[in-house]
């Protein structure tokens, strides 16, 4: 019989903060950053919202309906508001090993600086066959609990530039993305703002800088 959800989700709340500072206790001479990561499907299908006009005229977007889609991997740090972005042609145990090996070499992650990293149970995430690089430690999350997520909430942000527009190709639809996504790592308060729940752990006190 299936657990109860909600104790479950109550439990990782108490237990991430565990988690947080077992990891610093286990590397004293190391950084530690606690990160959270999504994927989330972006295409040539339209993004429809609303938007201001004046009074009495109604809007109008040019839009075209088309199944080509892209996968934009968001890395997020809630604390501070750091970000990391990846866009790939799709998900996979393959791609996701691809997308950790780069997040680690940004975020400097190694012997010196330790990474958990907060991110649900899809089946390329916790595959035996993912190559996980060092410095990363892998926590998941309680099975339907999206609102336990910090990533869940990047994705309002990001489709900000997508929004009612029209794209010759998914080649034009990267490229406004991809510039998106670096204006979003020059806003971290923004995103602390967005992602920083009241019950996710602070950097413990002892971690070096």
């Amino acid at each position: 019989m299936p657990r109860p959800i909600q104790p479950l989700r109550k439990r990782f709340k108490k237990m991430l903060p565990e988690a947080h500072q077992a990891l610093q206790t286990a590397h004293p001479g190391s950084q530690v950053e606690l990160w959270a990561m999504d994927e989330h499907r972006i295409g040539l299908k339209p993004i429809v919202r609303r938007m201001w006009c004046r009074r009495g005229q109604r809007p109008i977007i040019t839009v075209q309906h088309r199944y080509k889609w892209i996968y934009e991997y968001g890395f997020v740090c809630p604390s501070s508001g750091q970000t990391f972005w990846l866009l790939l042609p799709h998900v996979s145990i393959a791609a996701y090993s691809l997308a950790l090996a780069e997040f680690a070499r940004a975020v400097g992650a190694g012997p010196d600086k330790q990474v958990a990293l907060v991110l649900d149970r899809a089946g390329w995430h916790c595959s035996e066959q993912l190559v996980i690089p060092e410095g990363l430690h892998l926590v998941f999350l309680p099975p339907y609990s999206p609102e336990l997520q910090p990533a869940e909430h990047l994705w309002e942000l990001s489709d900000q530039a997508l929004a009612n527009r029209h794209f010759r190709d998914l080649d034009e639809l990267m490229e406004v993305q991809a510039e998106r996504c670096r204006k979003l790592q020059e806003l971290p308060e923004l995103i602390r703002n967005r992602a920083h729940f009241h019950w996710w752990p602070e950097p413990p006190h002892n971690a070096t800088n």
